[in-house]
């Protein structure tokens, strides 16, 4: 697949209007991927929402990828599965289901990055780049000067994460980023579209 260039790619997680509102909001302004983050969450539940994004973006520009759960990923037919460091490994996920196309990986060190090269993911995460509330344990906070290192190091695409916002993103993409991930700046806006188009202004800007 290759580095891609794509900028933002967008984590749903409680968002204040939706999931499909902000799923629909991504899908407008072509974003390139779109996950479902519903920690906690009841599988039925899950389950349904998940069935309602991949109703949105099939056959669109935009990507599905589900949290966590290949197995989950593969029953709604998803693109692909996003998956943490404490998941199921990669290696197996690809083996077990093969029906997914996208393998991401979070990853929150150097030494993490570096270890994933072996094993091909479609993309990597990068964070935290800021402290950020959305994991109940956080990760060591990397500033955007070391996720920016260790993005332009990576063999593969990356994704920058973690309490990124309108008035840091100028920064995080100065200091090497590629593509970068939100959460809370988009899900907890009454407007998700004009929320997204704000950031991708802003990355536009840099990366053309």
């Amino acid at each position: 697949m290759g580095i891609e260039c794509f900028g933002l790619y967008l984590v749903i997680t409680n968002p204040a209007t939706s999931y499909e509102a902000c799923a629909e909001a991504a899908v407008t302004a072509d974003i390139r991927y779109i996950q479902l983050r519903m920690k906690k969450s009841a599988e039925e539940d899950i389950l349904e929402r998940a069935r309602n994004l991949r109703s949105i973006t099939r056959g669109t520009a935009t990507r599905f990828i589900v949290n966590d759960d290949p197995r989950i990923a593969t029953e709604v037919e998803a693109d692909g599965v996003h998956l943490g460091q404490d998941d199921m490994p990669l290696d197996q996920a690809r083996k077990e289901f093969p029906e997914l196309k996208i393998f991401g990986l979070s990853t929150h060190s150097e030494q993490q990055a570096q270890s994933a090269a072996a094993l091909k993911p479609e993309y990597c995460g990068v964070g935290p780049v800021f402290a950020t509330p959305t994991k109940d344990i956080p990760d060591p906070v990397l500033g955007a000067t070391l996720a920016g290192q260790i993005i332009q190091s990576a063999p593969f695409t990356t994704v920058a994460i973690g309490g990124i916002n309108e008035s840091n993103l100028k920064a995080v993409l100065h200091s090497g980023a590629i593509n970068y991930s939100v959460v809370r700046y988009v899900c907890l806006a009454a407007q998700p579209y004009d929320a997204i188009r704000r950031l991708q202004d802003i990355w536009h800007a840099v990366h053309g």
